[in-house]
């Protein structure tokens, strides 16, 4: 499904091409509502067992598809797969390989850590089963999403780079890096709280933005009335 949120260049034009061309191709052209709701609509108008998405300025391997489909295909488990991305610039020029997808991927380590940032493909069941994406949470619809995933199911991380993550002044992370960082804490402390653990760990953010979970340390001061 390719899902166009209001676009003022050529891309109805060549989506509309290629949906003549392959008839796998279903195209909706859309009023804009922002790429949370982009995002819920278009997924809920997919038919497919497995879902994914690719933001607008990065590009995806051809042979990643069919890489993390197999996975989910030999593995009934894992819920969710991801892979390693290389950074490129404007030009498309790579950069080197992402930071994020180097760190060792944990149920626990996701809660400051996000490190499931691209590609994914997951089950719709379990896309279905969490809710699917929160409106509420851009622009961090999607970790909210993966910390919600992480505690429904596996999540397997492929570590061959199939995802082209494209770096310049004028992504959406750079231009809303403080909401981003704002809505992100709060997907942490709501996952906290899900998990039983608010009352043990807090989420503290430091000056540089980086996220740590504390444990909670009561008060020797205050005593515990019967």
């Amino acid at each position: 499904t390719i899902w166009d949120d209001g676009s003022t260049d050529t891309s109805v034009a060549i989506a509309r091409e290629y949906a003549q061309i392959d008839p796998r191709i279903k195209f909706i052209a859309a009023p804009h509502t922002g790429r949370g709701n982009a995002l819920r609509a278009a997924n809920s108008a997919s038919s497919h067992r497995y879902l994914a998405w690719i933001d607008s300025d990065d590009v995806l391997a051809p042979e990643a598809l069919a890489a993390t489909i197999d996975i989910l295909n030999s593995n009934p488990t894992v819920g969710m797969v991801y892979t390693d991305h290389w950074l490129i610039d404007e030009r498309g020029r790579q950069l080197g390989l992402g930071a994020r997808c180097q760190i060792p991927y944990s149920k626990e380590r996701l809660l400051i850590d996000f490190m499931t940032h691209h590609f994914r493909l997951l089950r719709r069941e379990i896309y279905d089963l969490c809710g699917g994406i929160d409106i509420d949470f851009p622009p961090a619809e999607d970790y909210d999403l993966c910390l919600k995933i992480s505690e429904l199911t596996t999540i397997y991380h492929h570590p061959q780079p199939l995802y082209y993550y494209r770096v310049h002044p004028q992504s959406l992370s750079r231009q809303q890096k403080s909401l981003q960082t704002e809505r992100s804490a709060t997907a942490v402390r709501n996952a906290l709280m899900r998990r039983g653990l608010s009352d043990r760990y807090r989420l503290d953010v430091t000056e540089d933005d980086r996220f740590r979970i504390v444990a909670n340390i009561p008060d020797p001061a205050k005593k515990i009335e019967n």
